[in-house]
Order: structure tokens, then sequence, then C-alpha cells
């Protein structure tokens, strides 16, 4: 099977599938996700969403949170991983929004990673979800379930993952192939007991297709 067929497979596959595939973290607004996902790196969603709802009650926009103490955001967000850092990041991303973009949320990558606690995975997802840019954010599930598959080849970072997803795709579902690829590995290609047996992508995948190899 040529690279070219597994993407075709794929992409028909999850339009059939998963055709609205979308982030399961909850957010109104552009602000609200940037900060919802800010503060999801190493957690789970679940728990995002079990946080935010206070945390955007008392700070609903960039000028209320620019307006906040890290110690204010901190007792809000204690319950969720690496909260220290995040109420740093969370008050100056909202000082920078103040400051330097109109307290709008900017739309392209290169102006989002100017924002504290924003690398380029996060501004990917921003950009994708509230625009439907063609980014794609590669993270550990995007990167696992890539690799299984046979999408990459060889990609020991998700830049160099990143950079293969994107050349593949068709332009046109690049913001939804995060959503499939991330939901996928979340739920069925997991890390440690992937449910090989619920994958409708085993003609295509390489880890399965090895698997049964070896046990032959």
């Amino acid at each position: 099977m040529t690279k070219k067929e597994r993407y075709t497979f794929l992409t028909s596959y999850f339009l059939k599938n998963a055709p609205n595939a979308e982030t399961e973290l909850i957010y109104n607004n552009p602000f609200q996700l940037l900060v919802a996902v800010i503060l999801s790196a190493q957690c789970t969603d679940k728990r995002i969403n079990a946080t935010t709802p206070l945390l955007f009650q008392q700070f609903p926009d960039p000028d209320t949170l620019s307006n906040a103490t890290q110690e204010d955001v901190f007792a809000l967000i204690r319950s969720i991983s690496y909260p220290n850092n995040k109420s740093k990041h969370l008050v100056g991303m909202a000082k920078m929004l103040m400051e330097e973009f109109g307290g709008n949320v900017p739309m392209t990558v290169n102006e989002l990673v100017k924002l504290p606690g924003v690398g380029r995975k996060t501004a990917n997802v921003i950009t994708s979800v509230i625009d439907n840019q063609p980014n794609m954010a590669v993270d550990t599930h995007v990167f696992r379930v890539s690799a299984r598959i046979g999408l990459t080849t060889g990609a020991k970072t998700p830049e160099v993952a990143e950079k293969q997803l994107i050349k593949n795709l068709p332009k046109e579902y690049v913001h939804k192939a995060h959503h499939w690829l991330i939901l996928h590995g979340r739920y069925t290609c997991m890390a440690r007991k992937p449910k090989c047996s619920e994958c409708g992508l085993t003609s295509i995948c390489k880890f399965f297709n090895n698997k049964v190899s070896m046990n032959q």
C-alpha cells in the first residue's frame, strides 16, 4: 500500500464515521478556548471542563484576567497539573492580549506563540478550531497514532510529524484530522492496550499488520 492510498483510506473512513469530530474542551469564545488549551497541557479534557466554569465566571475576558493575581488564578485551578506555572502563564497571556492585541485573540501561529504558555501545538489548535486553518496540532495521541498507522515515517519530534501530516493530508481536512487522530488515540488506539479488534483502520495500519505477521 502506498502512502497516498493510506491517507485516502483514512480520510474516507473518518469522513464517514466521524464527520463532525471536534475538540472535547468546552468553550464559548476564542479566549475561553485559549485558556482551556493552555490548562490542558498534561491534563485530561474532563478535568479541564470541570475546572473552567468557575474560572470563566470570575474571569470572563482578557481584561478581568489581566487584573488578576497569580494567587487568584491558582486558587481556581489548583486541582489540575502544574497550577503554579499555568497560573503565571494565564495572567501573563491576558496582559499581553490587552497590551498588544487589543484584548482579542490573534489568529496566526506566529502571533499566538508570543503569548505566555502558548507553544506551537496550542497555536495550531486555536487557529484550526476557531478559524479552520490547515494547521495540525501534534500531541502525544496524534504522534503515536500517526506513527502506528504509518502516516508518518521516522518522525522523531512532533514538528517533523506535523510537516509530514500536512504534506499528505488533503488541505481541506487538515483542521479535522487533528480531532480524528486525537480522539482515535484517546478511545481506540491507546498507548498500552490499543483496541485493535474495534478499529476500522486495521487494513492500513502498519502496527496491526506487523503484529499479525509476528504471530503467524
